[in-house]
Formats: structure tokens, C-alpha cells, sequence
């Protein structure tokens, strides 16, 4: 008999269909607006901090666009680099520590490698990095939501971040029990 020109569809969106040949069986992509939300509370969450610690004089120097015209240049340039400094602090370490950042957690988000594993302590750093666009003055939270738009368009449903660093967002109950074992 001739092979069945009937194929049979075992469920899930495209983004797991796309994903099923390299991810364990089971492992749920995590929702666009779950990322987005995640990392708004991580941003709060350093946001409260730093404006208590500086009682907010930290970031009235650093959304001063015009001290780079005048002498006082130099404190905007170091506030912008103290800036990107928290926050690829924050990342890489909350990375390295828990597997995730506390928005993620909190939203129920692990960051994972194709086949499920978890990501060692040198991918952190520069998943970090590429995080700082989103964080840039004035004009990150834009970037933020062009990804965001183009991360729920896509077929694999992989944001930028995830497929220049080869990781997948997955929900963290779908994880293999081994690989939930490692996260904190």
C-alpha cells in the first residue's frame, strides 16, 4: 500500500513544532507577554533600588541629556556607564545564581538551551550584554517593544536575544525534572 497522503497534526503552536526536533518532549515556549512583563519587574525592581540608594539624584543625571554640552559631561558619561554597569551586573549574576532573573522567575520563565539544559555560568555574561539595548535612556524601551513585536511574529516564537545566544524562553514546569532541579 502506498504511503498515506495523511499526516496527523500531535498538537501545540508552530513555535514547538519548529522546536520539537532538538527540545524534549513536553517543553513549552514561554508566552510573549510574559518576557515583556518579566522584564518591566526586573526593571522596577533596580529602578526602586538605585532611587533609593541615591535618593533619586541618579537618574536626574541621567535623563539630563544636556550636560553633554556643558562642562558637566563627565558625571553623565559616568552615570551612563554606572547605568548599564547595574544592570549587566544584574543579569549576569541573577543568571549565574538562580538561572534566571527574579522577573523571570516570578513570571515562570527558564532560560534554557535548545535540547532543555540549562545554560552554563559563561553564557550569562553575554546574554547580559545584548540585554543592555533595552536599557538605554530614552530610546531602549523602544527596542524593547520593535523585539517584542518581532519575537511574537516569528514562527519559533525566539526573541533576538534568545537566537544570538542559542537559548529558548520555556515555561518552567514543562522543563524535564532534572533540568527543574537546577534552577532556583
Amino acid at each position: 500500500m502506498a504511503d498515506s497522503p495523511v499526516t496527523l497534526n500531535k498538537g501545540g503552536t508552530m513555535a514547538q513544532a519548529a522546536l520539537a526536533a532538538t527540545s524534549p518532549e513536553g517543553m513549552l515556549i514561554s508566552p510573549v507577554w510574559k518576557r515583556g512583563v518579566a522584564f518591566i519587574l526586573d526593571m522596577l525592581l533596580i529602578t526602586l533600588v538605585v532611587y533609593f540608594l541615591t535618593k533619586g539624584n541618579f537618574f536626574l543625571y541621567l535623563m539630563d541629556w544636556e550636560l553633554i554640552t556643558t562642562s558637566q559631561a563627565h558625571f553623565f558619561i559616568l552615570t551612563l556607564i554606572v547605568h548599564f554597569a547595574i544592570y549587566w551586573l544584574y543579569f549576569k549574576y541573577t543568571g549565574k545564581s538562580a538561572g534566571r532573573s527574579l522577573g523571570q522567575r516570578a513570571m515562570r520563565i527558564a532560560i534554557v538551551h535548545d535540547d532543555g539544559t540549562l545554560l552554563g555560568e559563561n553564557h550569562w555574561g553575554r546574554r547580559a550584554i545584548h540585554k543592555l539595548r533595552y536599557v538605554i535612556p530614552g530610546i531602549g524601551q523602544l527596542i524593547g517593544i520593535i523585539d517584542l513585536v518581532r519575537t511574537w511574529r516569528d514562527s519559533d516564537k525566539r526573541s533576538p536575544i534568545d537566537k544570538a545566544n542559542h537559548t529558548v524562553a520555556a515555561v518552567d514546569w514543562s522543563l524535564p525534572q532534572t533540568t527543574r532541579a537546577g534552577l532556583r
